[in-house]
């Protein structure tokens, strides 16, 4: 009989992890290969990016030249290697400007509100009525080529998602209790702002600058690829792509699908790890 109960007792399963755990992991690990290829880029790749005529135009992936080379042979490794130190880096640091701006000026609106907080969300919806990559296109066009440049005008983009996604957050919690508590103890309109609402207020925007860095990486490849971006010579990834166009016709598919995929691989990685972050910040969302 007591044989019979413990055979009867139910076997505790193991709880599943939720799909925010597999997609965070494998967000962050997609970006770390891409960080560690970018670093390494600058110290040692198989051969020179920039010299032309290693190998003849068009070889094949091989032993010598695992991902081919472009027309002008080029070693397609080396330039796609050097190509993760340009998308990865304009990205990181056109996000962290707009993340910074866009921010700062989103959280005084949202705490004053009033006058300020009017005029700067008229200013971000007109801005906004223009798509942003037409937008890109345009300023790059008319300031010109270049690093700095394609910096500032992804920076601009992304300023007015930032400030809107900040202004509502420290809107919504301008009142709640531990902000009147902050006033009541002597605080300073900004130190209550800054100090009190942003920390609480930081997951959304966290989640955000994930899907926002995968965006910038587009446009930059986007601008690369039509000619408008770091250059033509740069091993940008969108100008390998724009490159080896001319070869996918006649066969030589080798030249623009790595640089695709190099593209895809990186946003993808980005889109998991924004997925993955608003699940974890968003209590709506948790323990999906």
């Amino acid at each position: 009989m007591t044989v019979a109960l413990e055979s009867t007792k139910a076997v505790p399963r193991r709880k599943r992890r939720p799909r925010s755990y597999w997609a965070l992991r494998i967000g962050i690990a997609i970006l770390v290969f891409y960080a560690a290829v970018a670093l390494i880029s600058f110290v040692w790749t198989p051969y020179d990016p920039l010299t032309p005529g290693i190998g003849d135009g068009y070889d094949a992936p091989s032993w010598a030249f695992p991902l081919g080379t472009d027309r002008l042979g080029s070693d397609m490794l080396s330039r796609l290697m050097v190509g993760a130190r340009y998308d990865l880096g304009i990205a990181f640091v056109a996000v962290l400007i707009a993340l910074t701006v866009g921010t700062t000026i989103g959280t005084f609106a949202g705490y004053h509100g009033g006058t300020l907080d009017t005029v700067v969300m008229r200013a971000v919806e007109i801005f906004q009525a223009f798509p942003g990559l037409l937008f890109a296109m345009l300023v790059v066009q008319a300031v010109g080529a270049g690093i700095v440049n394609v910096i500032l005008v992804l920076s601009f983009v992304g300023i007015p998602d930032y400030l809107r996604l900040a202004r509502a957050e420290i809107h919504a919690k301008r009142d709640w209790q531990y902000a009147e508590a902050a006033r009541m103890t002597g605080n300073l309109p900004w130190r209550v702002a800054f100090r009190h609402l942003l920390p609480n207020s930081i997951g959304p925007l966290l989640a955000f600058t994930s899907i926002n860095a995968a965006f910038s990486a587009l446009v930059t490849a986007s601008l690369g690829f039509l000619g408008l971006g770091l250059g033509p010579n740069v091993p940008e990834w969108g100008n390998m792509i724009a490159r080896g166009q001319d070869g996918v016709m006649t066969g030589q598919w080798w030249v623009s699908f790595f640089p695709g995929l190099a593209i895809l691989g990186l946003t993808g990685g980005l889109y998991l790890l924004g997925d993955a972050l608003s699940d974890i910040t968003d209590p709506r969302r948790r323990g999906r």
